[in-house]
């Protein structure tokens, strides 16, 4: 199987694992019921009304209004004047009957017993339920149900009650007394009846007055984003929806084609991720390290991004959004880190809590990243880069808030300390950045620049054993990191390549000219050692930088800055001694690899320049010139730029940086006769410091 289609293979498993991952979290989609509870996350995608749903009361409202409904609710008794009229008329006629009764005191017991009645007597049952449920009032109504008024309790009694009060109105005593009481008694009957019916419907006709809905939910409005936790009104609501869907026959496919829909959405937006990458940047498509790095990052960050919401998606404020471009742009580039970047930010908006919104914020903050990191050298800038984070969160959260509420009266605090947090965090990136180095064997700008420290061991031992070849670096550091930097190259990482480029000369520091003081050891040896001695470097140099635990990046520079090219002094040297003429180049050629970068072809054409430039005699602008055209034209022409992709045009600007850098370094100076006295004025000093600052150079 070719490289490419493995490599294809492993990036499609990965895009298909990271939504399959994530489906997770939208809970399957595939039951027929939504599954949910109250102070819970909601575990399904953003659910839209789509049709208008009446915006009832949650059960903790309609509790507490129905208790009060309860409270104050007047139950309702139905007078029976039969039974009424039945019992004044007997109680009439058995006092009529009874001897020894005045008329005065007759009339007098009707009138307390007709008084009785007009109140209302009730049965004990109906008394004790009123006692119990501390009811103030009750509503009485006629036979014909067409005529009601209010009682207050205290106004109505029960048999019981009523023969109390005849006793103590009445002052029953003596031998009438028993058969007044035995007269009550058998004719005194409850004329109030509580009539359950009808109570029952008007205290239904309260509830449903008091509890009508308090709005609606219109056609297209959001119901629940994903992750957000179902309080008791969106309980409520969800219940109508579900009532309702149920009453239109509407069934859950919409839900599961709503899940379904979200997942393409995520593959697709992988997927272009992937094309991005294979269509604009080859080279990184080509490394499966680099590709299984990005879509595992990616994978990683929104899936903790999805488990975070599932908990609560007002906690996605945590979430460091702008270490998505930092990282990548400190291991790849800023394109690839904005792209990455916004790839991240879409997928996350479909469980965000205000969509639009979030995507503005997370856009906004994703820019500030790149463009306060950009060229991140120093620690340092990534706390100024969560300062300005934290900025740009905060005035964008209240612009925002601005837009939609008109007024900052009620914003939520809490979400600027979630930001302050999220910053906190970001600011540490540099741990992360260096895990990330040691897992996939990347190297940042960071690491870089602290390998160009000359204070490194390597660089300490190489200025020890070979000043000269220490020289020669420091030289070509600065001839190289000018040259990329006109180039748009990575100077950061020409600069460190061409400090370490030679370090294998440590292993035979006296087989290099720039070492050397009068004794040369090739005078005693055959070409053909000498050239073995002189190449050796390259392969020493990879071998000291593995043991130094250099970066890959810089292994690969020093195995290229020479290419395939030819130790052309002693092959030539080997072609005189020849009789034949004809010479094996293999032995005299470097292992290679040629240079695959732009910044491998700058360190090479650096490098060769450099060395050259020192022999010249007259180190002026036209030989200089000249030197520097030769001996690239020379290195293009065998071919040893064909696998990097440097440009014509960026080869004749890497010229015209080496000539003018040379021509700073190889300057002629004024030259003074030995013989004149030159008087330590003002102005001759000023002349004397001009002269040693061009020294310097």
């Amino acid at each position: 199987m070719k490289q490419s289609v493995r490599n294809n293979i492993i990036v499609m498993l990965l895009i298909m694992l990271t939504v399959g991952s994530l489906s997770i979290f939208f809970g399957g989609g595939t039951e027929d019921s939504l599954v949910y509870n109250e102070g819970r996350p909601w575990n399904y995608p953003k659910l839209i009304a789509p049709f208008d749903i009446p915006i009832e009361y949650d059960s903790v409202s309609a509790k507490i209004i129905k208790d009060s409904i309860d409270s104050s609710f007047a139950p309702i008794l139905s007078v029976n004047e039969d039974i009424k009229k039945h019992s004044l008329t007997n109680i009439q006629d058995s006092l009529n009957k009874m001897t020894g009764i005045s008329s005065s005191y007759r009339n007098k017991v009707m009138s307390i017993t007709q008084q009785l009645y007009d109140d209302g007597i009730i049965d004990n049952p109906t008394k004790t339920m009123i006692k119990s449920k501390h009811i103030k009032q009750v509503r009485i109504i006629n036979d014909q149900g067409n005529e009601s008024h209010n009682v207050d309790v205290s106004e109505i009694r029960s048999a019981m009650e009523a023969y109390s009060y005849l006793d103590s109105v009445l002052n029953l005593n003596g031998s009438q007394s028993k058969e007044l009481i035995r007269l009550f008694y058998n004719n005194l009957s409850p004329c109030l009846m509580y009539d359950s019916i009808k109570s029952k419907s008007l205290l239904e006709d309260s509830y449903n007055m008091s509890l009508a809905p308090r709005g609606v939910k219109l056609t297209g409005e959001r119901i629940i984003d994903y992750g957000e936790i179902v309080t008791p009104q969106t309980y409520t609501l969800l219940k109508t929806y579900e009532r309702l869907s149920q009453e239109r026959n509407i069934n859950t496919q919409g839900r599961r084609f709503s899940i379904l829909g979200s997942l393409v959405v995520m593959f697709l937006l992988m997927f272009v991720l992937y094309l991005y990458i294979r269509i604009l940047y080859p080279t990184i498509y080509r490394s499966l390290r680099h590709m299984v790095f990005l879509f595992c990052f990616v994978m990683v960050f929104v899936s903790l991004v999805y488990l975070i919401a599932h908990l609560r998606s007002g906690l996605m404020y945590l979430i460091p959004f702008a270490l998505v471009p930092i990282v990548v742009t400190v291991f790849f580039n800023i394109p690839l880190g904005f792209f990455t970047h916004m790839v991240v930010v879409l997928i996350s908006s479909l469980v965000a809590p205000e969509a639009p919104d979030f995507i503005i914020m997370q856009f906004l903050a994703g820019i500030i990243a790149i463009l306060s990191i950009k060229g991140l050298m120093q620690r340092s800038q990534l706390v100024a880069c969560a300062f300005l984070i934290f900025m740009c969160y905060t005035i964008t959260y209240g612009a925002q808030y601005l837009v939609h509420n008109g007024t900052f009266k009620g914003i939520d605090w809490h979400v600027i300390l979630y930001f302050a947090v999220n910053c906190i965090v970001l600011s540490f990136a540099y741990f992360g950045i260096f895990i990330v180095e040691k897992i996939f064997g990347f190297t940042s700008q960071v690491t870089l620049v602290e390998l160009s420290d000359i204070n490194n061991p390597v660089l300490q031992e190489l200025s020890e054993n070979c000043p000269g070849t220490f020289q020669h670096s420091l030289q070509v550091a600065t001839l190289a990191g000018e040259a990329a930097r006109k180039v748009g190259a990575n100077v950061q990482l020409v600069r460190a390549g061409a400090l370490y480029h030679d370090i294998g000369k440590i292993e035979n520091p006296a087989f290099f000219t720039e070492n050397q003081s009068g004794v040369n050891p090739h005078d005693v040896l055959q070409p053909k050692q000498s050239a073995s001695i002189v190449i050796s470097h390259v392969t020493d140099g990879i071998k000291r930088a593995e043991k130094a635990g250099l970066p890959e990046v810089v292994r690969d520079l020093i195995a290229q800055h020479h290419g395939k090219g030819k130790t052309r002094y002693f092959y030539n040297m080997a072609l005189k001694q020849s009789a034949t003429g004809n010479v094996d180049p293999a032995p005299f050629s470097y292992p290679g690899p040629n240079p695959q970068t732009k910044e491998a072809a700058i360190l090479m054409m650096a490098d060769s320049c450099e060395a050259a430039a020192k022999s010249l005699s007259l180190p002026n602008e036209e030989n200089i010139t000249n030197l520097v055209n030769k001996i690239i034209d020379s290195q293009v022409s065998e071919g040893l730029f064909n696998d990097s992709p440097i440009s014509f045009k960026d080869i004749s600007e890497v010229k015209a940086s080496l000539i003018k850098r040379l021509l700073t370094f190889y300057h002629t100076r004024v030259s003074y006769p030995d013989d004149v006295k030159v008087e330590k004025t003002e102005e001759t000093t000023i002349v004397d410091e001009e002269i040693m600052e061009n020294d310097s150079l």
